[in-house]
């Protein structure tokens, strides 16, 4: 299993766990590999440190019988971007909270909306698609509107 750090066009940093090389570049053409955090499938490798799992005892031993060595731990992975990484959960977490709790109503948001502002239906939570346009529309209307962009990876759990 090839672990690869990569980086979006947008400079998000996230995880990928691909079969070989050639895997990754096959996937990478295809399109399928994509920044859980805004979608962009525009993808490169970034720069990582290997990870060395130092198991075992001293491969030299002293002449008057085997010494007392401590066992080395598993090195920790190197995350230089630690805050930016936390930042990048909190988001997911935050996009995968509001698709659990709203309806999308898709391209018909903007009427969804007005007709819970003027009490045709109870009110909820709800998400979907509007123009730049509508969107101003309804905020001159005085309805309380969020844009948000949800990746297509946070509608499903990472893999």
């Amino acid at each position: 299993m090839k672990v690869l750090d990569l980086l979006c066009a947008l400079d998000h940093s996230f995880e990928g766990w691909f079969g070989s090389e050639d895997d990754f570049q096959s996937q990478l053409v295809r399109g399928l590999v994509q920044c859980p955090l805004c979608g962009s499938a525009e993808v490169r490798k970034a720069l990582s440190a290997p990870r060395l799992n130092l198991r075992g005892g001293s491969a030299h031993e002293p002449r008057d019988g085997p010494a007392t060595v401590p066992e080395p731990r598993a090195a920790e992975p190197v995350q230089p971007h630690a805050p930016a990484y936390a930042l990048q959960a909190a988001w997911l977490q935050l996009a995968r909270q509001v698709l659990a709790h709203t309806e999308d109503v898709g391209e018909r948001f903007a009427t969804e909306a007005r007709r819970m502002h003027h009490g045709d239906v109870q009110k909820r939570g709800i998400r979907g698609q509007a123009t730049a346009q509508e969107t101003a529309q309804l905020l001159d209307e005085g309805i309380a509107v969020f844009p948000l962009l949800l990746p297509d990876a946070a509608k499903n759990p990472l893999q």
